[in-house]
Order: structure tokens, then C-alpha cells, then sequence
């Protein structure tokens, strides 16, 4: 009379069934070890070890750990910066409010050139979404370049952001799917809301569920790490991934 109420997916079936699709394609694209062994990469010292202070060679030597963690050679790839218009508009507005979906990163797709990825200076102020914004780019370079995928593929971009979680950036992306921010100085107030990615928040919380549950992590340590939002959909999602008997994709036995 009083059961327990079962655990229900914060997603719906539609979106539950895309992610596990994808999750396998990429395992035919890029092998499913890569899911299995990566290294989860933590917003840490451990991980980050170098200073940090915003500016371009910051930004290079943080480049180069995300590439090399992603199995991308950062010597061969350009990087730069460029300028965003978004800042200039909360400053000429003297009470601004609203929501930037603006460009985080760009990468350049020309089989021919020597690989090229731009990233959004605004990023600069936020490292969290700057390793973000850096593994998705390269995560285009890693399908795109070997033509793994089509670009005019139109999974191409939410596919992408899957992979950074594939191959252990899934903190930095989830945390990065939504930022809400306040500001105040001598002559403006108000807030903005910025998103990055292409996957929503209960999307990305099913997601890192089902990549610990293929890695047989029940409680992993690393989801201290993740956002109050997120880690709440991880949490649901892997309790529902228990109680369903779902059946892994593909690496350990249950």
C-alpha cells in the first residue's frame, strides 16, 4: 500500500534510447576502451597542475593537456583567440539582462589545412568552461578530420558532446551547460545566462550515469565534482539504470 515509489529517468524514453545509440556508435568509432579505461578528468591540481591567470599562454598550455589527454597530438593544431561582441553589449546597456548561446569555440574543417581551432576570448574568464569548449573542438578534430563522421551530419554536434563524456571531460561539460551569472559595477547591474553545449542538463545527467554504469562505478567518487543540477539527473538516471536491470552495452558483466 505504501511501496516505494520507482526511480523515473529525468529524460524522456526518446532521448534515453539516443544517448545509448550514441554511446555505442561512438564505441564502433573509436573503440569502446576509450570509454572503459579513460581517465575522469577532475577540475583539480592533479590534473591542471600549471598557473593559471587568463591570458594566451595560459590558455596554450591548457590546450595542450586536454589534447594529449584526448589522445590529440597539440603540436599539430593551431590555436587562437577571438573577439566576441557580447561583453561590448553589457556595457553599453546600463541594466542588461538576458541570454548568450554565443560561440564558445570554432573549429575550422579543411582535410587539406593544417587543423585550426579559435576559442572565444570570454572564455578566458572561466576555466571550467574553457576545458570544456577546448574538448568539444578537439572532439570535432577526433570525428571530423578522419571523416569518422559526415559534418553535415546532423547528430554532429550533440554526438560531440557526448564524446568529451566518452573520454573523461563529462565534468567539465556538464558543468558548463548552463551558467548563471550575476554582475554589478560603478554603472551596470543585472545578469545573464549563458549556455554551452548541446545537450541539456538531464541529458548530461543520464549520460555520466550510464558512462560510470558501463564502467561499473556505482557511487563514483568523481560526482562530488559535478554541478547541484547535474549531479542530481546522474543520481536519478543511475538509480533508475539499477532498478530497470538494464543491460550494459558493452565491457563488464554484471
Amino acid at each position: 500500500m505504501f511501496g516505494l515509489s520507482k526511480p523515473k529517468l529525468p529524460l524522456t524514453p526518446e532521448q534515453q534510447r539516443w544517448i545509448d545509440s550514441s554511446f555505442l556508435r561512438l564505441a564502433s568509432l573509436v573503440g569502446a576502451n576509450r570509454l572503459l579505461q579513460a581517465t575522469v578528468i577532475l577540475p583539480t591540481p592533479e590534473h591542471f597542475p600549471d598557473p593559471y591567470d587568463r591570458s594566451e599562454d595560459a590558455l596554450q598550455r591548457m590546450f595542450a593537456r586536454v589534447a594529449t589527454q584526448m589522445g590529440v597530438k597539440p603540436a599539430e593544431i593551431n590555436v587562437t583567440l577571438f573577439t566576441s561582441g557580447y561583453e561590448l553589449t553589457r556595457k553599453l546597456v546600463p541594466f542588461h539582462s538576458g541570454e548568450s548561446s554565443g560561440a564558445g569555440g570554432l573549429y575550422h574543417h579543411d582535410p587539406e589545412a593544417r587543423p585550426h581551432i579559435e576559442i572565444n576570448e570570454e572564455q578566458l574568464k572561466d576555466p571550467m568552461s574553457l576545458v570544456a569548449t577546448l574538448a568539444h573542438e578537439l572532439g570535432h578534430i577526433i570525428l571530423l578530420r578522419p571523416g569518422l563522421v559526415d559534418r553535415a551530419d546532423p547528430q554532429m554536434e550533440p554526438l560531440n558532446d557526448l564524446l568529451t563524456i566518452f573520454l573523461g571531460f563529462g565534468i567539465f561539460t556538464a558543468n558548463s551547460a548552463f551558467r548563471f551569472e550575476q554582475h554589478q559595477d560603478s554603472t551596470s547591474q543585472g545578469w545573464s545566462a549563458r549556455r554551452l553545449g548541446y545537450l541539456s542538463e538531464e541529458q548530461l545527467g543520464y549520460a555520466l550515469a550510464r558512462f560510470a554504469f558501463e564502467r561499473g562505478e556505482t557511487k563514483p567518487a568523481w560526482r562530488a565534482f559535478l554541478a547541484t543540477n547535474v549531479k542530481s539527473y546522474m543520481k536519478r538516471s543511475a538509480a533508475w539504470l539499477t532498478d530497470s536491470h538494464a543491460t550494459r552495452l558493452f565491457g563488464l558483466s554484471r
